[in-house]
């Protein structure tokens, strides 16, 4: 199954990955529109650049990582998340879910957010109907990869 994959020693901390997102999941598909309309109804990215490290400078995107095993499918009570095993995904179903933020708590990676206006979560689908996720593809310094 492909993954996106991060090499934190050529991540500049631009950004671009997290406005790709949030342009792809917009409705408008306008960088702008989603920026500055539909962000303050809610929309996020649903990747997150970390800016960690003892050094103070590295930085990394941190997504969904589709795991094998998923702590957040084990911990979700209502049925939201399920592994989907033909294709390896983590998928949300945003009608099932109750808001019990388990998922959130589960996940190990910090990958999962809380969505700012529903009771509800936001994780990486991966960009489905795309080949490449808008994360990877936006990408200056290929500092994301999405391969087996």
């Amino acid at each position: 199954m492909k993954r996106v994959y991060v090499n934190p020693e050529v991540c500049i901390g631009c950004h671009i990955c997290e406005l790709a997102c949030m342009m792809e999941h917009s409705q408008s598909k306008d960088l702008i529109i989603a920026f500055r309309e539909e962000q303050p109804q809610g929309l996020i990215p649903r990747n997150t650049v970390d800016h960690s490290g003892s050094a103070g400078w590295i930085t990394a995107s941190l997504s969904c990582r589709h795991c094998d095993e998923p702590a957040c499918v084990q911990a979700c009570i209502s049925g939201a998340l399920r592994k989907d095993m033909q294709t390896g995904r983590v998928i949300y179903d945003e009608e099932q879910c109750v808001g019990c933020w388990s998922c959130l708590m589960a996940c190990g990676f910090g990958a999962i957010k809380r969505h700012p206006v529903k009771e509800k979560i936001v994780k990486c689908d991966l960009c489905p109907g795309r080949d490449v996720p808008a994360c990877v593809a936006a990408c200056p310094n290929e500092a994301l990869e999405y391969r087996e």
